[in-house]
């Protein structure tokens, strides 16, 4: 499968997604919104994870997601928040008319030159971009079998280290929130079914997959006879002020 196959494959899960992926504590919120925001872009915003965290932070909140899919997803968890067709490198709003812009689990499926020129290009100066990705903490033994199950990391997810961006946003500053996200078993089912490398895998191979989650759940002592799963999360947080 190509980088663009991954890229495109969401809609596919749009369910599983909104039931299974995470959302983000409102510290991340806290710490990257620069004061008084009006308005705020979440970009690649897929079903509204992040676009909900934002939403009581701003005047106002522009989701911009490519696929359609998702996009009528997020309409429906979120209709009073504008829904626009677009991707990090087509941001369809006006040049100068955002106080910040947000990628939450979605800049390592952007061109950081291209997309870093569009999101200054629609930023005011003194403006914020902001890229978040929530990373699975693996230091449990369970957790690191699911790791060794699961297998691929998204595209280039940067985790700790610092993502590639382009001009002319430099010396990013970095803050790391530590949580824990208890999630029903059949949402974190969903959860490992929302990955673009599990969504393009043959149907074989996909249900062998989630079966042996399934048997890693049943069988390990910390998770066995549970009907809730205790998820740790470190979210990353990379905030960018344009010049």
């Amino acid at each position: 499968m190509t980088f663009e196959q991954h890229a495109t494959s969401f809609g596919a899960a749009a369910d599983a997604y909104e039931h299974g992926r995470p959302g983000y504590p409102s510290a991340v919120v806290d710490w990257l919104l620069p004061d008084g925001a009006r308005l705020v872009a979440d970009v690649g915003a897929g079903t509204g994870k992040f676009t909900r965290t934002l939403v009581d932070r701003a005047d106002e909140v522009v989701a911009v997601e490519p696929d359609a899919a998702m996009r009528a997803r997020l309409s429906a968890v979120l209709p009073d928040v504008r829904a626009l067709d677009g991707t990090g490198e087509s941001i369809p709003l006006e040049d100068r008319t955002a106080d910040a812009v947000t990628f939450a689990q979605a800049w390592h499926w952007v061109d950081p030159v291209r997309g870093a020129a569009e999101v200054a290009r629609v930023l005011r100066p003194g403006g914020v971009l902001g890229l978040v990705w929530n990373v699975r903490d693996e230091t449990r033994p369970w957790a690191q079998r699911l790791g060794q199950l699961m297998q691929q990391p998204e595209y280039r997810v940067p985790g700790s280290g610092a993502p590639v961006v382009g001009a002319p946003f430099d010396d990013g500053g970095h803050e790391r929130f530590t949580w824990v996200h208890e999630q029903e078993r059949p949402a974190f089912l969903d959860m490992v079914a929302s990955r673009s490398y599990v969504i393009v895998l043959p149907d074989a191979e996909r249900a062998a997959l989630l079966d042996a989650v399934q048997r890693l759940l049943d069988d390990d002592p910390e998770t066995a006879g549970r009907t809730t799963i205790p998820v740790a999360y470190t979210t990353h947080v990379h905030r960018y002020v344009r010049p």
